[in-house]
């Protein structure tokens, strides 16, 4: 882990150690900058590159709070929580008294960060069920995988490489997912009302018809 931190600049470290020290202030910095939209979120850049930036999506924002969580001494672990008919998203996810919680960033306002109050990573997951929602209005969330430590890929530099990032995509696709619900209830599940529709997109004017984070 020193290696890896050894390079971060000066400055990185000083925000990394100062502005985001705690999950809930990592959470308010994803929260205050725009949301990366480039080429419909085809990008995975850096920590590095985000801070320079100042713009994130959502796997860009789990790995930016896994780096800040990692230069506090925590292990840096992301989760990929997989859905149908629309797109994954992925988490930060910390341990706070044998308890997880995470932090994240999205269009939508439901799937962000979560207090550290959950006993299993189903139980995080299951968090997310009721606002995992795609433009059809169609409850979508059906799995996730286990919690990936990105110090495996510091080979890469993850933190502060200039190159995208996407072995750390490919791996999240590749390994198994837990399902969160039987088919049968999968086939029953009913359309989402128009207010918590309103509510999932409230002040995300970014989150258009064809756009998912």
């Amino acid at each position: 882990m020193a290696r890896a931190l050894a390079e971060l600049t000066a400055a990185e470290l000083a925000v990394f150690r100062r502005r985001l020290d705690q999950p809930a202030k990592i959470q308010r910095f994803l929260d205050e900058i725009p949301y990366n939209i480039e080429a419909d979120g085809e990008t995975f850049r850096s920590p590095r590159r985000v801070l320079a930036d100042g713009t994130a999506n959502c796997i860009e924002g789990a790995v930016l709070a896994a780096a800040a969580l990692r230069v506090q001494g925590e292990p840096p672990l992301i989760m990929d929580l997989t859905a149908v008919r629309d797109e994954d998203h992925v988490i930060a996810v910390f341990r706070s008294r044998s308890l997880w919680g995470a932090i994240a960033t999205s269009k939508f306002t439901g799937l962000r960060y979560r207090e550290p109050v959950y006993r299993t990573l189903r139980e995080l997951a299951m968090s997310y069920f009721e606002q995992y929602f795609n433009l059809a209005g169609e409850r979508t969330l059906r799995g996730y995988g286990r919690p990936v430590n990105l110090a495996r890929f510091d080979r890469l530099r993850w933190m502060t490489s200039a190159e995208a990032l996407w072995p750390i995509a490919a791996h999240l696709e590749r390994i198994p997912h837990i399902p969160l619900l039987p088919a049968t209830a999968a086939r029953r599940l009913t359309s989402l009302g128009p207010d918590l529709r309103a509510a999932g997109l409230l002040a995300h004017p970014t989150a258009g018809p064809t756009r998912r984070g």
